[in-house]
Parts: structure tokens; sequence; C-alpha cells
């Protein structure tokens, strides 16, 4: 049996800053998620990370010993699966939210030896639940810092904490990520509570830009020059190598048309990428364009199946209460500066009129939106910004 080539779902590793998110996921998929040499020098995450793994469960061994991140011949397959590692730093919550546009499921992280929750825990928490995120996996991590008593009054609040907004049934696996402790009981959760999503292939294709790379090496022969690389996840539909794609809202407002030269899942080449897991597409975009995530954001599809891009769109807002950190959800004012995460895209927003909760808002740079669309919006308090509500586009 040969490992899958694509990945099924998109699992979030979400959570507060330094409560084990990146060394979690390195003990399930083997790789270390934070490259940029930014995120080595300051040991956090500051772009997402991203990193598959191919499940496993040896038949001769009872739940939950028998389930292993890491597939091998003679064991039962069970799926592949890509990890999001999402930033927990406060000032990174717009990349955080960007990132939650392409999940299917999460894995909340919380440190056994901090009280729970932390601001961010409820942060994530809160921003997974806009996405319609409901498959949720907990894992108490750092277990072994603190006493068993410690241990057991965190996992008390932990349950608390998840009660107060509704995610009452589900399970919290205690960790030790640095010693890969407890890993099978996890990857079990991940398979009990985190189902494959049923993503309809037929439906015109759709794809959220998370990242985009410049893979040339500096003194790369000109004739050896290879296009930008957009990363991401399909929504729906189909693309297949030597496809004509549509990428909106482009540059400068103005979309691009390219081919796909190139189909890529982690380390495998593909030659059809379907919804699930995330994908790389190599274009005949100049790789300038791809440099430092520059065309993070954009959304991909077949030509003219795409909504034009706009820089005027109305919503209607719905706040959000927030339990740990309590935010003043005072009137809204002409001219107020929001951010927003429209889809993968964060975008800073400005309200032009508001008529109660409905409020016509224009952007900084053209965007993409549709009707029914949710857009997770977040208001300056003093000098943070702080995840207050969402809105409807209507």
């Amino acid at each position: 049996m040969e490992k899958p080539k694509q990945a099924e779902v998109n699992i979030g590793m979400i959570g507060h800053v330094d409560h084990g998110k990146t060394t979690l996921t390195y003990a399930l998929t083997g790789k270390w998620t934070d490259t940029h040499s930014e995120e080595l020098k300051r040991g956090i995450s500051i772009r997402l990370g991203y990193a598959d793994a191919i499940f496993g469960r040896d038949p001769s061994k009872d739940p939950p010993e028998a389930f292993t991140p890491t597939w091998k011949p003679g064991l039962e397959l069970l799926r592949r699966v890509s990890f999001v590692d999402a930033p927990g730093h406060e000032t990174l919550l717009t990349v955080m939210l960007s990132g939650a546009a392409i999940l299917n499921g999460a894995v909340l992280v919380i440190a056994a030896n901090e009280p729970c929750p932390q601001p961010q825990t409820e942060e994530h928490l809160l921003a997974i639940d806009i996405n319609g995120v409901k498959n949720l996996v907990v894992v108490q991590n750092k277990v072994d810092l603190v006493s068993k008593e410690q241990a057991k009054k965190n996992y008390e609040e932990i349950v608390d904490f998840l009660s107060s907004y509704g995610y009452e049934n589900v399970p919290v696996i205690p960790t030790s990520a640095h010693h890969k402790v407890n890993i099978d009981a996890l990857v079990w959760a991940i398979e009990e509570y985190i189902p494959t999503p049923k993503l309809d292939e037929n439906k015109p294709f759709r794809m959220w830009v998370a990242r985009s790379f410049d893979v040339n090496k500096p003194g790369t022969p000109p004739e050896k020059i290879k296009g930008a690389v957009i990363g991401g996840s399909i929504e729906r539909g189909k693309v297949r190598v030597g496809d004509e794609i549509e990428i909106s809202p482009g540059i400068e407002g103005e979309p691009i048309i390219t081919t796909v030269v190139s189909l890529a899942s982690e380390d495998s080449q593909l030659e059809e990428a379907r919804p699930g897991g995330l994908i790389a597409i190599g274009t005949e975009i100049d790789p300038f364009y791809g440099k430092a995530d520059k065309l993070k954001g954009q959304v991909v599809g077949k030509p003219g199946t795409l909504p034009e891009p706009t820089m005027e769109f109305t919503i209607e807002y719905h706040p959000i209460e927030r339990k740990v950190q309590r935010v003043d959800h005072s009137p809204f004012r002409e001219g107020e500066l929001m951010a927003a995460a429209i889809g993968t895209m964060p975008a800073a927003v400005i309200v032009s009129s508001y008529r109660g909760d409905v409020l016509e808002l224009r952007t900084k740079k053209p965007v993409v939106v549709e009707e029914g669309m949710k857009i997770a919006i977040s208001r300056k308090i003093g000098n943070r910004w702080r995840l207050t509500g969402y809105g409807v586009v209507t």
C-alpha cells in the first residue's frame, strides 16, 4: 500500500503563545514549522506553519496505544493530515485569523503550568467558532512541569472554560510534547473527534491562498527561473496541471490569469489536486509577486467564476461576548479603522456609515467578498487589536 499523496483534512494548532503548539506539531509530523529567521531568533511562530502527518494503526494493539502519526507498511493506513501551526502572540492575531479560514478542525493547546484560560486561548477559540469549526480536540500540554494536584486543578479550569463556550463534549488529552508523551492518545482523539469533511469536487474550483513563495535560489540562471508559488487549501472543485486559473483581486485590483505548471502536497508531486489538505500551485507569475506572502489572501478559481474585486461592501455585524478579556462594545464611529479577516486576507477596513449593526465598509485595497461570507472583525481597544465580533456580507 502506497502512502497517500494528498492530505484529507486541515487541522489548526491553536492557543496562547508559548504553550507548545510548534513542539507538538513537531512531535506529530517530525517537521519544525518555525523556519523564518525571525521566528528562530525570537522563539515564537510569526507566520502560519505547515506540516503533514500520515496516521496509522497497529491492529495487534488496543487503543490508544495502537495509533501512531508515522504510518509505515504493515500498519493500517488511516489518513494523511495537514497541520496548520498558528502564531499565538496577541500582536499576530490577524495571522491566526487568516489561517482559521482554511481549517476543518483544531487542536487547542493549553499549558498545564499556567492558569486557564489565557487571553489568546479564549481569542483563538472564538476565532475558530466564528469560522464554523466545531470539531475540536484539546491538549493539556507540559504536564511534566506540574504536580499531579496542579494538573488536576488545571484540567478542571480547562473543562469549565470549554463549557462556558459550548464545547462540553471535547476530549482533553494530557501530553508532554517535548518528551513525545501521549502522542498516540492524541492521534486517537483526532481520529475520533475530527472527521474528514465532505467537500464537493464537482463544484467550480475555488481556493484561498494562505502563503506565497519565490522558490528560486540566488544566482538561478534566467532560463531556469520558476514562477511564483501559491499555497493554500482547495475549498471545492479540482484543478489539474495545465489548467488556466484566475487569481483575484490580483495586482492593484487587476485579476491575474495564469497557467498551473505544477501541483504539490508537501513531498508529493500531483497531476490533479482536490479539496482537503494544503496544496502548492506553481504558476507562470513573475516570482517577485510570490515573495514574502505578497499573494496571501487571494482567491483562486477558473477564469470568469470569481466575484469582482471591490473596495466597498456592507456587513451585518454580530458582537461576541468575551469572558476573559471583556471588550467595550462601544458604538461605531464614522471613519473608524478596524481590522478584518476576509478569508485568508488580513485587511484594514474603514466604517463609511452605519445604521445600528449594518455597516458600510471601505477598504484600502481591493478585496473579494460574496454574499453570506463571514468576516472576523477586530477593533482597536487601548493600544491592542481585539477580536470583537464578525460580519456577514449582505
